[in-house]
């Protein structure tokens, strides 16, 4: 059956591997006889691995799990190789009267006394002599047992064995056995018309069996027949019968009903399979579990752990001292244990067997998690790992599952772990036990030797055993840095001698063998006292194969030469080259190798290839495979050697012990070889010879070249739409990497919009990290950095939204097209492949068309969302590169900057962490809380060396200051609040003395002065104390003199000069010593706070939305620039630069300002913080780290940047009143720093060109860009038209009355018409063409709103009415020429926006209520209305119409667009846009936006014209909701109501809000 078995592997096995891709299925044909030669398809063993693969394929096959293409050739009968003592003595008892065939017979076996029972084995070469002794052979073994099954000495299937050819015993086992009956089974039966009349003419027709003579084989025949038979009775459903005309020339490819056949058999065989599998996958996904993949996982530990301690033996001693361990830990809160010895010395299988005596140990109910990493895919990362661990605690102890924005970031994740743990421990019911074998084999701790997930801490019934090996890899070193207890770390010794023989005894007894007193004293003279497992394992594989008559010589003496004697056995038994790459392969693979994968790298290595057929040529001229068999073959050998891991749908190979790896990489791997191995592993995972693709071959006996298809798996990125080449993804980077193809490296994969955006879709952000972290360093490509920060800086929009592919091409769009010219090679390249999916995108999409986002290369170095609440304290630690951050809940994470990885969570306080201050040379820390607790940290180790409390309650509401200082000298700390002063011994922690303050006037300021060993304090109403910093006594009280009636603020020391500077209420600030004090300056209002430059050259005080800069003198400080520095909101935070050259000031408002002192205060960048008040800046070195108490992340920012040229420089408005000219060409917006001028902002060259001056605050900017105008609205209520292409005399519209400021200002669509609105009345002016410039009359009406709010937006129609909004939240219609007011229906909160559509039939208002209402201006009603919310804020900032009013384009406060359709209110597009969208321009197709990051989005929206599906633009983004209602529905939900009550009369109140939504799409 060649021509069919050929043809299926061309037509039918490619598409069928397509399609069970595209299901997430990975598609293996097993088929042993495939290229090798007639002999070796016959042989004992072949038959053996055939029943062995079959067995394997009906375990593990979804669907089809056996095929089988019978003809009329039944197949010989191969000598069993095999006979047990008691078969072998029946067939005896038969031969006695023929003493020829009984002498033959004794001559090919022999008998094994070491098989339990005793065998006879066939001699090896009986069964390659295939001539007519082994007919003979078979004749007499036939005869002997037809003989004894008809006298009852041999069982039905012992007589088969000699009857029945390898073919019928598949069939059986895959068919007709009643115990695979229900598995997926196919036969396909030839049957050629008249046959019969021509194979007793022709003695040379093959397609027939033959005995040695070239007659038929009449009893061959029969069986074949009654094998037919059997398969038609039992199972007809799966037979398809093929009959074909008798012909010569039958299995000629011109012979066309053998091709129609071929071609028929191939389509039904598609056809059969791909339905098998769907019909199983049915059946799986009816029954399919939520949490199946974990369930998968915590089976396939489980039965590891079972095989380990099947031949456990020894330890006793060892395992009772550690559940004596475990007892006495169960109840208070205790260190991890750590198991450590040598590789090999049998740490798995003891962490196994503490795993089984747990419940006798700790309770019955006791929960134990076992995990040996490494032994799955999921176990070999860390994060996986946890995100297992977490589910699986969940479910035992009936918890919530970590929630979904958790499990997206590994930090979280790392926090949720150790709550969990500590939830657990208080539930004070089931005790825990996890235990992680091999730790060093994590992904993360094999490349950075660290933990940082591991608690310091287990709390009362939680106990943690990891196991380590001891010796080069330096894992235990670090942890012995980390665990400091002695208690923890037990040390796995070797076994006793008499215990390693009972272990080999073990072995033996469960593989059913023993060994002779000769073999057994030369296994014991090679082991002389060892007990090494691994050592002991090793010389057990090798005696196990010893029969009785074997010969051994000695065994090697030590672990490494035993394992590479056992690679040389390999090489002797399957040829050097194959073991050589075969385990080359395994090892160099990145997390294993499946056994197609494997066969498939096979086929394509060459020098295999040349190996295999070097004897023989391959049967097939078009193509080329690797013999299953020869595969097949080695795994057997391998045994126990090779370790079965599940990942990503499929079983992966890898090695099993570590000494094997470290050999097979010494042996096979080196030099060059290592690169060869993962050559041929790139190209099968880059798909290079997929696909009919030919490669070229020169074979031995051949002689010259053939292009020859090898017929391996296609590697596409997508199997599906939803379903990812995860394999291909992960092992590609690596082997491209380690075979030296950087090139290739670079632009299929790094440089690859489509790699990228299938990496990061599939697998996450941090995963896609990862590979560019792995290959970035060998790549030296600057390029490959700018991709790499630019998708570092995608992790807040990833965070927000999920990893969606419209998210992740915005992202490195929007950054990434700032360098698409300068670097065409590769960003270039992104930038188009990116353009080319939006496209082709088949949803709403808003399209990036310039940057607009901050690029690689700025400020932001990463934003970090770690396991904390807001932020409260932070602090750098330049020695050791660690930032320690504080928070609300009472956390400290210890960050190390230079992986932006969490490096320790400290645990302990329950309340507000306040201060944090590191000292000690970076190596230690101290932390105060809300709890009244100071804590001692170890930074290396993350160890609590003490905690104090002073005492203080937890519950008190008054305010307090918090504050420490370090005197490292006298090893003391000093902690200070506004009730007490402690200070405590940094070695002993004891209290050396606490001051207690006065209750009724707190203090409020306190300063430490150590060069004066005094301590200063000033109370709530104005009492300065002086005490000593040595005894704590009272040495001097007196009351402020110089400050009269103010209250202290805010305090700054300085230490040199031994005095202390204090800010008061009313903006005071006053200089105080022990000599006294006086008044230093006095600001405008209250002084928010003090910081003194670190040379004490330099003072900064911040008050309201203002920072005044001081310059040190003898009599202290005086005013260092003419002009404070501002800020739009209360400033709240300040830092000074690395060189005291630039100051950075945080706000309110969430900006980040960075001024120059060298240049008098010059704004040099502004920056967006973290949606919160920017409530801390700390630097350390050239990096700065900016928090807020409202927020979760944090960003660290890189100052060097400010001496580095930039690809875009943005330009710098903090007002938000920004206006755009000439499609986007030019800014306008107030000068920062002096209100009175409008900059004017080049946008294509990033600079500014010129400052118009309008000697008055400027309010509102409005733009005429037909008419080339400029409106300036300004604060003393007039109105100044600068025109924009000329420097032409200014217009000036003065006030309706004088010295009302302006509020707001619209123009009409077609620009003739312009309205001013003030607090509560409109001017509306009429602009017409005038030479040279544009003539404004009027004002053509006037009216007063007659309210009590103000008007906060306003907008004008071109038939003179205006729609305007107020504080409120009420909205109306005003008819100027009727003087008609309509009111609209009120918003529920401040109307930031309304805008008219350019048909101005519609108009849109938005509000600080999340509110966005569509209105019919005809018929002065709200047609649709949308609610929208999300988690960092609400409220909407500005809103226009799309040029054909079919949507509404809107930037919202939470720093996001949307757009919203005017037709239902379907929301279409959710884009996050990092920062304030202030104003909305419509253009030709979408819009333009100024930011408060300094950049002008330019997008264009695009609606594909057929839709596939309807997208969901909130699927994935993280508590957002939102809220639709139309008029039509609620009129409608209202008449129904109104008709069904009866006895209501008519209804009142129409038009009425209504809290009923008619449609919720609703994500959290």
């Amino acid at each position: 059956m060649d021509a069919e078995r050929e043809a299926l592997q061309v037509m039918a096995y490619p598409e069928v591997q397509s399609f069970c891709q595209k299901h997430g299925l990975m598609f293996e044909v097993v088929d042993l006889r495939l290229g090798i030669r007639d002999t070796e398809a016959t042989e004992h063993m072949t038959t053996e691995l055939c029943l062995e693969e079959l067995d394997r394929c009906q375990k593990t096959s979804i669907g089809p799990a056996f095929i089988a293409l019978l003809g009329d050739q039944y197949g010989p009968c191969p000598v069993p190789p095999l006979i047990e003592e008691k078969e072998w003595e029946a067939l005896r008892a038969q031969l006695t009267t023929r003493p020829r065939d009984l002498e033959l017979v004794v001559r090919c076996f022999r008998r094994d006394e070491n098989s339990i029972p005793p065998t006879y084995i066939l001699q090896s070469g009986t069964s390659e002599a295939h001539g007519p002794e082994e007919a003979t052979l078979t004749s007499v073994l036939r005869c002997g047992a037809e003989e004894a099954w008809s006298q009852g000495l041999l069982s039905q299937r012992q007589w088969l064995r000699y009857h029945w050819s390898v073919t019928e015993w598949e069939i059986e086992q895959g068919l007709l056995s009643s115990a695979h009956r229900d598995q997926g089974a196919t036969v396909f039966l030839r049957e050629i018309q008249d046959l019969n009349k021509h194979i007793l003419d022709d003695c040379a027709l093959k397609m027939v069996d033959r005995l040695a003579d070239g007659c038929l084989d009449t009893d061959a025949q029969n069986l074949l027949s009654s094998l037919k038979g059997r398969i038609a009775d039992a199972q007809p459903g799966v037979l398809k019968v093929y009959h074909l005309p008798w012909s010569r020339d039958l299995v000629n490819p011109k012979n066309k009903a053998h091709a129609r056949y071929l071609k028929e058999l191939t389509e039904q065989f598609v056809a059969r399979t791909n339905h098998q599998v769907l019909e199983h996958l049915r059946e799986l996904d009816s029954a399919r579990q939520e949490l199946g993949w974990l369930y998968q996982e915590i089976h396939h530990h489980l039965w590891q752990g079972t095989e380990a301690t099947r031949t456990f033996c020894g330890r006793q001693e060892l395992l009772a001292q550690l559940g004596q361990q475990l007892r006495q830990n169960d109840s208070c809160s205790h260190s991890p244990l750590v198991l450590f010895g040598p590789p090999g010395i049998g740490k798995t299988a003891l962490m196994c067997k503490l795993a089984a005596q747990m419940p006798g140990l700790l309770g019955h109910k006791t929960v134990t998690v076992l995990r040996l990493l490494g032994m799955s895919q999921m176990s070999l990362e860390a994060r996986s790992l946890l995100k297992d661990i977490c589910f699986q605690l969940c479910l035992a102890y009936g918890l919530p599952l970590p929630p979904a924005q958790v499990l997206e970031v590994h930090t979280r994740v790392v926090h949720f772990f150790h709550v969990l743990l500590h939830t657990i421990s208080c539930r004070n019911f089931e005790s825990l036990v996890l235990l992680l074998d091999s730790v060093d084999d994590l992904d993360c701790v094999r490349h950075s030797q660290r933990v940082p997930w591991l608690p310091l801490k287990c709390p009362p019934r939680v106990h943690l055993v990891i196991s380590v090996c001891s010796g080069q890899r330096g894992i235990l070193d670090t942890l012995q840095q980390t665990l400091r207890d002695p208690n923890t770390y037990w040390e796995v010794k070797p076994l006793s001698g008499d215990q390693g023989k009972e272990m080999i005894q073990l072995l033996l007894a469960v593989g059913r063998r023993t060994l002779s007193p000769h073999q057994r004293d030369i296994l014991w003279a090679s082991l002389s006292g060892c007990g090494h497992p691994g050592r002991l394992r090793l010389a057990f594989e090798e005696a196990r194969n010893w029969a009785s008559f074997t010969m051994p010589a000695p065994l090697a003496t030590t672990a490494e030469e035993a394992t590479h004697q056992f690679c040389i056995r390999l090489e002797q038994a399957h040829g050097q080259v194959l073991v050589a790459h075969v385990l080359g392969y395994i090892v160099s693979s990145r997390y294993g190798l499946s056994e197609a994968e494997l066969k498939d790298v096979l086929s394509l290595d060459d020098e295999v290839l040349e190996a295999v057929y070097q004897d023989w040529t391959p049967p097939s001229k078009e193509l080329l495979r690797f013999p299953p068999l020869r595969w097949v073959r080695l795994r057997r050998d391998l045994g126990s050697c090779l370790v079965r891991r599940p990942g990503d749908g499929c079983t992966l190979l890898a090695i099993a012990h570590r000494q094997l790896a470290e050999v097979i990489c010494v042996r096979y791997l080196a030099g060059s070889e290592r690169a060869k191995r993962h050559g041929v592993l790139a190209d099968f995972f880059s798909g290079a010879w997929s696909q009919g693709t030919k490669k070229l071959i020169t074979l031995p006996l051949v002689g010259k070249p053939l292009n020859l298809d090898r017929k391996v798996a296609p590697q596409p990125l997508w199997f599906s739409d939803t379903i990812a080449n995860l394999r291909k993804l992960k092992e590609l980077p690596f082997h491209l990497l380690h075979a030296g193809r950087l090139e290739e490296l670079k632009q299929e994969v790094l440089g690859n919009m489509s790699w990228i955006s299938c990496r990061g879709v599939s697998g996450g952000i941090e995963d896609l990290l990862d590979d560019f972290d792995m290959c970035a360093p060998h790549v030296n490509s600057p390029e490959v950095g700018l991709v790499q920060e630019a998708l570092q800086l995608c992790r807040p929009a990833v965070e927000l939204r999920g990893m969606e592919r419209s998210v992740l091409y915005t992202e490195l769009l929007a950054r990434l097209h700032f360098f698409a010219t300068s670097h065409p090679a590769l960003v270039g390249q992104l930038c188009q492949q990116a353009q080319s999916w939006f496209r082709a995108c088949t949803h709403p999409v808003l399209v990036p068309l310039a940057g607009f986002l901050q690029p690689p290369g700025g400020p932001l170095l990463v934003t970090l969302t770690g396991c904390h609440k807001g932020i409260t304290a932070m602090a750098w630690n330049l020695e050791e590169k660690l930032l320690i951050v504080g928070t609300q809940d009472g956390i400290v994470t210890v960050w190390d900057t230079q992986e932006w990885q969490v490096v320790h969570i400290l645990t302990g306080h329950t309340a507000e962490v306040r201060c944090v201050k590191i000292f000690a040379n970076g190596t230690r820390a101290l932390s105060t809380s809300k709890d009244h607790t100071l804590r001692l940290w170890n930074l290396l180790s993350g160890q609590e060396e003490f905690a104090t409390s002073d005492g203080g309650s937890t519950s008190s509401t008054n305010p307090h200051t918090w504050g420490l200082h370090v005197d490292e000298v006298n090893t003391v700390v000093y902690s200070t609040s506004s009730s007490k002063v402690t200070a405590w011994n940094l070695e002993t922690a004891q209290l050396v003395f606490c001051i207690l303050g006065d209750a009724s006037d707190p203090w409020v300021c306190t300063a430490m002065l150590p060069s004066q060993a005094q301590l200063l304090t000033v109370s709530e109403h104005g009492m300065v104390s002086l005490w000593s910093l040595d005894t704590g006594k009272l040495q001097d009280k007196h009351p402020l003199s110089s400050v009269k009636e103010e209250t202290p603020t805010c305090v700054a020391s300085l230490q040199r000069q031994g005095r202390m500077l204090a800010g008061f209420s009313s903006g005071s600030i006053s200089l105080v010593s022990s000599e006294g004090e006086r008044l230093l300056e006095k600001l405008p209002e209250a002084v928010g706070f003090l910081m003194v430059s670190e040379d004490e050259s330099l003072l900064a005080a911040g008050f309201g939305r203002s920072v005044r800069i001081f310059l040190a003198d003898s009599q202290g400080f005086h005013k260092f620039m003419a002009t404070d520095l501002q800020h739009e909101d209360v400033v709240e935070s300040a830092v000074w630069g690395p060189e005291n050259n630039v100051i950075i000031t945080g706000s309110r408002d969430a900006l980040i300002q960075v001024w120059s002192l060298s240049e008098q205060g010059t704004l040099l960048d502004v920056l967006e913080g973290v949606g919160g008040p920017v409530s801390l800046l700390t630097r350390g070195g050239t990096l700065m780290a900016s928090a807020s108490w409202k927020s979760s992340s944090f960003k660290v920012w890189d100052l060097s940047y400010i001496q580095k040229p930039r690809p875009s420089t943005p330009f710098l408005d903090r007002t938000g009143l920004t206006a755009v000219s000439h499609n986007g060409s030019y800014v306008y917006f107030p000068k920062s720093g002096d209100k009175t001028k409008v900059t004017i902002w080049n946008v294509v060259e990033g600079e500014e060109q010129e400052t118009l001056d309008t000697s008055s605050e400027v309010r509102c900017l409005e733009i005429a860009e037909q008419a080339k105008l400029l409106f300036t609205g300004l604060v003393s209520g007039i109105v100044l038209v600068f025109p924009l292409d000329s420097r032409q005399d200014v217009l000036c519209i003065p006030p309706p009355e004088v010295w009302k400021a302006i509020n707001c200002m619209s123009l009409s669509k077609s620009e003739d018409h312009l309205a001013i609105a003030y607090d509560n009345i409109v001017l509306v002016l009429d602009i017409s063409p005038g030479d040279p410039c544009p003539v404004i009359e009027g004002p053509t009406y006037t009216f007063y709103t007659q309210l009590p709010e103000t008007i906060a937006s306003v907008a004008i129609l071109a038939d003179y009415r205006v729609v305007y909004g107020m504080t409120n939240g009420d909205l109306f219609l005003y008819e100027c020429v009727n003087s008609k007011v309509f009111p609209l229906e009120a918003h529920r909160g401040r109307v930031t926006c309304v805008e008219v559509s350019h048909k101005e039939e519609l108009a849109v208002s938005g509000s600080e209520d999340t509110l966005l209402c569509l209105w019919d201006l005809q018929a002065c009603k709200w047609k649709l209305e949308m609610s929208y919310t999300s988690s960092y804020c609400t409220g909407v900032q500005c809103a226009c119409f799309s040029k054909d009013d079919k949507y509404v384009f809107a930037g919202l406060k939470d720093r996001s667009v949307i757009v919203w359709s005017t037709l239902d209110g379907t929301l279409l597009a959710v884009q996050f846009v990092h920062a304030m969208v202030n104003r909305i321009i419509a253009t030709s197709n979408g819009f333009m936006a100024p930011t408060s990051h300094g950049y002008l989005i330019r997008e264009r929206f695009q609606y594909p014209s057929a839709r596939t599906s309807q997208q969901d633009p909130l699927k994935n983004f993280k508590k957002a909701v939102w809220l639709i209602k139309t008029r039509q529905k609620e009129e409608l939900a209202a008449a129904a109501e109104a008709s069904q009550d009866s006895g209501s009369g008519t209804m009142q109140g129409s038009e009425s809000k209504s809290n009923k939504r008619s449609q919720v799409c609703l994500l959290v």
